[in-house]
């Protein structure tokens, strides 16, 4: 699966950014809101994902980069999203908050950083629909991608596969045709990327491209 991400798109023209977006052989839009405070930048906010949201056609997986998420479990509900993923480092009551986006009826993921490992997920694994590993430090678009996630991939696959979870696999960070080949070899589900759709020359053959992998 492959899930573009909105903040490497043209924000003076994201109506015309949606429309062959709906086209493409993307199956979800990953949107990256940021506070500033967890992370030392700021995307942008509701107003600007609502009028998102009416143009997109798709799915919409929200990435929640902040600190207390679950203050936001409403708004992200209100755009229609489809996953909310939430940090572990940002939510010391991680259970509740899965709870309270299910109960809002959404799907619950879980986002590590890339220092935080795998083993933390051992006694949640069963409450996420989906875990996003960050293969960049979260905060900026454009990074280089941290090659120890691939065997962090593995790893996690080993743990979804031991407990019988049914958790989906998601990567943010530096994926293009070589790394998304070798991060799908590992056990990855979902391709989040954002320059190697937004910024290439031919959008809809690089999202073709990925999502064929």
């Amino acid at each position: 699966m492959l899930a573009p991400s909105l903040l490497a798109a043209d924000f003076g023209n994201l109506e015309k950014e949606m429309s062959w977006f709906n086209q493409s052989r993307a199956d979800w839009l990953h949107l990256d809101i940021m506070d500033g405070v967890f992370v030392p930048n700021i995307s942008f906010g509701f107003p600007v994902l609502k009028a998102v949201a009416r143009l997109c056609q798709k799915p919409l997986d929200v990435h929640l980069m902040i600190v207390q998420p679950e203050k936001f479990i409403g708004e992200v509900k209100a755009l229609g999203a489809y996953m909310m993923n939430v940090h572990y480092e940002a939510c010391p009551h991680l259970h509740r908050v899965l709870g309270q986006i299910h109960e809002a009826g959404m799907k619950a993921g879980v986002t590590l950083n890339p220092s935080t490992p795998v083993c933390v997920l051992e006694d949640i694994i069963q409450d996420a629909d989906m875990v996003l590993l960050m293969s960049v430090n979260p905060g900026f678009g454009g990074q280089k991608f941290i090659e120890h996630t691939i065997d962090k991939v593995k790893s996690l696959r080993s743990l979804i596969e031991r407990t019988g979870s049914h958790a989906l696999i998601e990567i943010d960070g530096g994926v293009n045709m070589e790394t998304g080949r070798r991060l799908r070899e590992a056990g990855a589900d979902v391709l989040v990327a954002g320059s190697a759709v937004f910024g290439a020359p031919d959008p809809l053959k690089a999202a073709a491209d990925l999502a064929s992998l």
